[in-house]
């Protein structure tokens, strides 16, 4: 089996690496007809289970055991002696608009061990602890805004003309991806922002391992990971925990309030986050595609097979075992987003996104609002499909925009909506 680096795919495409399934959707191989989509079984999720309380004490444990061991691995509690460093606020950032926080996460005692950098915005004068989103970007905190104060990240990156030269961030690259992380319009919204790099934790490529943070809970003697422990989605989503530990602390951050969110990869791991840690209050899935939101037994777009081909690294390797072999997969991802119940959870795709399965997310949405309705929720409204920029607002949200595999101001608009709602008991703003 040939494996295809990024950096391959790269080399054939014109499209920005973050857009993930979008550079992989121009295989010529897949399924894009909708006729073509043979008939398949779900696992219920359900499985019998009376009411709230089975679910709680027993089905939901195994779930996630199957998820752990047959897709994103199993990953390990926080490490002893964590330290946060926190740098002197800003209280006059963006020329007034906020606060900025920079937050180092020390996970060892050694000096030069990893850590993650976190990157936080608040409100000015905003009354009373914040509501905050949290995600991982892709490529340093520093590309998420123009801002001069935020140190430019010296971990690997993927090279990027004049943005980043021997897999190292340049000042060229400062803002590079501001408008998929439109801070002022969250601020402006009362929300506040905090983000790392994945590359604090696992940096995105095949020989990632030994620079990121599994090696630190490696056994004596052993070398490489076992076939059911964590890959780069389940660190990513380990870190996004650890992250959450230094939120919990933060008097200036509403901890009940903390809303997990990502786009494509960071997508699933945002529901990965979300639905094993619940500390989580929200969970937003932008785009995530197989994987993430989309049913993996639909075999339409990105498959199974695509994503230990092409990103083995993101996943345990158990999960090979279900490439081309979907029916055997113990879970499907509508169970995922299930394990979120009852948190408000938003999945958010695009109408071009193919190689997403913009349906194959919805039908998770349909199939995991049982669980949702169990617990007391409002579940999932509809039945059917929406059209393009009708969005459902239920505690299972979903939206379908117009374009192509990306994060908009579209989406972060509904995503605030749907907080207002679920987490504030206010109307959301009219798109």
């Amino acid at each position: 089996m040939r494996i295809l680096t990024r950096r391959a795919i790269l080399q054939s495409a014109s499209l920005p690496f973050w857009l993930g399934s979008t550079l992989q959707a121009q295989a010529p191989s897949r399924d894009y007809d909708e006729s073509k989509v043979r008939k398949y079984a779900l696992p219920d999720p359900l499985q019998g289970v009376p009411n709230a309380e089975a679910w709680r004490k027993h089905r939901r444990t195994e779930l996630l055991r199957l998820f752990a061991e047959n897709e994103y691995g199993r990953k390990p509690g926080p490490p002893k002696g964590v330290h946060f460093a926190v740098t002197p606020v800003d209280e006059n950032a963006l020329g007034g608009k906020a606060r900025r926080k920079l937050v180092s996460a020390r996970l060892s005692k050694h000096p030069n061990g990893p850590e993650i950098n976190l990157l936080i915005y608040l409100p000015k004068n905003q009354s009373g602890p914040t509501p905050i989103f949290l995600g991982v970007n892709f490529r340093g905190n520093h590309t998420v805004n123009t801002d001069p104060a935020i140190p430019l990240s010296t971990k690997w990156v993927y090279n990027n003309g004049k943005a980043a030269i021997n897999n190292r961030s340049t000042e060229a690259s400062r803002g590079m991806q501001s408008a998929s992380w439109p801070v002022e319009q969250i601020l402006a919204r009362g929300y506040g922002l905090a983000t790392f790099y994945a590359g604090d934790v696992f940096p995105d490529h095949a020989g990632g391992y030994e620079a990121s943070i599994l090696p630190l809970f490696y056994q004596e003697g052993q070398t490489k990971r076992e076939p059911n422990e964590w890959g780069a989605i389940g660190a990513w989503s380990w870190g996004l925990s650890r992250a959450m530990d230094y939120l919990e602390t933060d008097h200036d951050i509403d901890r009940n309030r903390v809303i997990v969110m990502g786009h494509s990869r960071m997508g699933k791991t945002a529901l990965w986050a979300g639905a094993s840690d619940p500390r989580f209050s929200m969970i937003v899935s932008n785009c995530s595609g197989a994987g993430g939101a989309t049913l993996a037994r639909r075999r339409f777009g990105e498959s199974v097979k695509d994503l230990n081909t092409t990103f083995p690294w993101w996943f345990c390797e158990n999960y090979r075992k279900y490439s081309d072999n979907e029916d055997a997969f113990p879970v499907d991802q509508h169970e995922l987003i299930a394990l979120c119940a009852p948190r408000p959870i938003y999945i958010g795709t695009a109408e071009q996104d193919r190689g997403s399965d913009p349906k194959g997310q919805f039908l998770s949405a349909v199939n995991a609002s049982p669980v949702y309705k169990l617990l007391g929720t409002s579940g999932f409204a509809a039945s059917e499909m929406p059209p393009v920029h009708k969005p459902v607002m239920t505690t299972i949200g979903f939206h379908v925009r117009a374009g192509r595999h990306d994060i908009t101001t579209y989406d972060w608009e509904q995503y605030m909506n749907h907080a207002d709602i679920h987490l504030l008991n206010r109307a959301g703003r009219k798109s």
